[in-house]
């Protein structure tokens, strides 16, 4: 079982160009899309996070269970659901701002216990900025990591949303030697400063850097380096993207059995160069449709998959 936690929200897509133009509503959320991202290419996968009543916050779950994610870790709430208005560039790629005063998902508390057989906790995006929640999922990090629970962390800045920059900068590095995997694109990766080396010095098992159309390179802490090229697609746009992106790591490192620092460690060139190709290929396939829709594993199947 893998458990993705943190935020589900709604993106509001303008259908058009101009200030003005239709806002659509679309489920998203950084985490939530890793989650349905998993429960689509086949992962047991459940999601911990705390969701409103509201028609918003049913609409999440339905999805979560309709892609076959547990949702019994998610707590409920009256408060409205958090909303990012999206705005997509000539590029196809996205921007956000928030609406999250008094949203339900701020008021996460960190749970009692993982559900059984948990092998994997992913964090990441706002659930780690906006408090009181952000303190519940950090305590759930730490404590999953004590326990030997392989982790992953995507930061995903939202730079809007965090007060005090060098703050935040200083708590993502007291997070490292609780974190296995760590994700993040370029842009999070020059805002945060810092280099892959220091970062796996700190404590991850391996750090994956995105580059958009470019690529992925992973960095390990034996000095290996593996760097795989973009598929070529048609953008459309790159609403969940990264959120694809660490799914199809989490789900490529439980299908060999390399859920651990351990496990990691003896992937070698083949194994990681195959497990980005993969994440590059199923990346591409979001990209090449509206919104944050993550491939099925059927849609991924070539002669090397995982």
């Amino acid at each position: 079982m893998i458990v993705v936690a943190g935020e589900a929200l709604i993106d509001l897509v303008p259908q058009g160009a101009g200030a003005l133009a239709a806002l659509t509503p679309a489920l998203g959320g950084g985490p939530f899309n890793t989650a349905v991202a998993l429960g689509r290419l086949g992962s047991p996968t459940a999601f911990c996070s705390r969701v409103s009543r509201d028609a918003f916050g049913e609409a999440l779950l339905d999805r979560l269970r309709d892609t076959g994610v547990d949702v019994a870790s998610v707590q409920r709430g009256d408060e409205p659901t958090t909303l990012a208005v999206a705005t997509v560039g000539a590029d196809g790629s996205a921007a956000y701002s928030f609406y999250v005063e008094g949203t339900a998902d701020r008021l996460f508390g960190t749970p009692e216990a993982l559900p059984a057989g948990t092998r994997a906790v992913s964090f990441g995006t706002c659930s780690l900025v906006l408090e009181p929640g952000a303190s519940a999922y950090e305590a759930l990090m730490r404590e999953a990591s004590a326990q030997g629970v392989f982790t992953a962390l995507d930061p995903n800045i939202r730079a809007g949303l965090i007060a005090d920059a060098d703050a935040y900068r200083a708590r993502f590095r007291s997070w490292l030697p609780s974190v296995s995997l760590l994700k993040l694109s370029e842009e999070d990766a020059e805002w945060l400063g810092g280099s892959p080396r220091e970062w796996l010095a700190a404590g991850p098992a391996a750090v994956v850097v995105t580059r958009g159309g470019d690529g992925l390179t992973a960095y390990t802490r034996d000095g290996g380096e593996y760097a795989v090229t973009g598929e070529r697609v048609e953008v459309v746009d790159t609403i969940g993207a990264g959120d694809t992106v660490n799914a199809a790591l989490l789900h490529g490192l439980s299908e060999r059995d390399a859920l651990s620092d351990e496990g990691v460690a003896v992937l070698g060139a083949e194994g990681w160069e195959s497990l980005l190709r993969f994440a590059a290929r199923a990346a591409a396939v979001t990209c090449s449709r509206a919104g944050a829709e993550p491939p099925y594993a059927h849609e991924l199947e070539a002669p090397e998959t995982v």
